[in-house]
């Protein structure tokens, strides 16, 4: 996938997943990286820039699989802007759709 395209997306994909149920770092890059070709390099940073903006709080839980986890938990600012970017998202495909498949009359766009 190109790597513009990915970067326009990776906001509203971290705030979906963890709006289903609070996750940690690593589980939040092995879940994306499922449909999308993502490292956790990439995904870090939009974690970190998502919490200073107040979209996350986060807490420490103890793994028995290794060191405590940082788990991040939507706040009802980060789902209000989850709301807002899936809205504009929505527009965004509609009208590109509209653009590829040209359903919208004319047979071209000179």
């Amino acid at each position: 996938m190109n790597t513009q395209f990915r970067k326009g997306v990776l906001e509203i994909c971290v705030l979906a997943l963890i709006s289903k149920k609070d996750m940690y770092g690593y589980e939040i890059v092995q879940n994306i990286s499922k449909v999308i070709d993502v490292n956790e390099g990439t995904i870090y940073p939009i974690l970190r820039r998502l919490t200073k903006e107040e979209y996350f709080e986060t807490y420490i839980l103890e793994s028995s699989e290794g060191p405590a986890r940082k788990y991040y938990k939507l706040t009802e600012l980060g789902n209000e802007n989850l709301q807002k970017l899936l809205i504009e998202w929505k527009e965004f495909v509609k009208a590109v759709n509209i653009l590829i498949d040209n359903k919208e009359g004319g047979n071209n766009f000179e």
